[in-house]
């Protein structure tokens, strides 16, 4: 389907320079839903206008990898019911968006343990979604799904040793070519929002040298003019990588 809210690009981004992979922390969700009265479970409701509006806005500027942070390692801990109610949303997400995602060229890929707490159908639903997404490159969509960036670096290393790598032979590209989606470059661009300032064990690894970028929006408001904000200010940004300019 066509862009559900098409708006022009800001005259203030340069679409030569737009962050190849940008990561995103989805926070402030039960806040929103909080302030309003609402169940918890009403604000992550709402984030999924949120979600959609900014996938199809780096899908404009060309955005080649979107990570969205959906459910981390330490979720498992909230309230049963929201826990449940969660498994739910993602899988009834997948199900309403994935064909208009699909025919967009989207690419849905996930990050995390697929484990014996995540239930078989929404197991089902995300390897359905890959399926048929699978060969997309209009731009790839992460979603870290029962995801910690702890985890993943000790699944790695569990890799390695499985796989009896000598330990003079274990280097960061070893342990970068077991990580989740090793083909997945590192995130240029990091953004959290509900003006929240720590990184809640997102990306470990892979966002060594990102940018960060932290909005006080509350996710369920989040829409694409704040992410091309957010890049606005990336774009004003030196990267030096740990070096220094000559």
């Amino acid at each position: 389907m066509p862009d559900p809210r098409p708006t022009p690009i800001p005259a203030s981004i340069d679409v030569r320079f737009v962050p190849h992979h940008i990561g995103v922390v989805m926070d402030g969700n039960g806040r929103w839903a909080q302030r309003r009265g609402l169940a918890r479970t009403e604000g992550h409701g709402a984030g999924e206008e949120a979600l959609v509006d900014v996938t199809y806005g780096a899908l404009a500027l060309g955005v080649g990898v979107l990570t969205v942070y959906a459910f981390s390692t330490e979720n498992w801990r909230r309230p049963v019911d929201e826990v449940r109610y969660l498994m739910n949303f993602n899988r009834g997400l997948l199900q309403r968006r994935q064909h208009e995602l699909h025919s967009d060229g989207v690419r849905i890929v996930f990050s995390g343990r697929r484990d014996w707490r995540v239930p078989r159908r929404v197991l089902k639903s995300m390897q359905d979604a890959s399926e048929l997404t699978k060969d997309n490159r209009a731009m790839t969509l992460n979603i870290a799904f029962n995801y910690g960036g702890r985890a993943e670096i000790v699944d790695a290393v569990q890799r390695l040793v499985s796989d009896g790598i000598d330990p003079s032979r274990v280097t960061e590209m070893a342990i970068r070519s077991r990580l989740y989606h090793p083909e997945i470059p590192d995130p240029d661009l990091v953004i959290r929002t509900s003006g929240e300032y720590r990184i809640s064990n997102f990306l470990l690894w892979e966002m060594a040298y990102s940018e960060l970028v932290f909005s006080e929006v509350l996710w369920p408001d989040f829409r694409r003019e704040d992410l091309y904000g957010a890049i606005e200010e990336f774009q004003q940004r030196v990267r030096r990588f740990g070096g220094v300019d000559t």
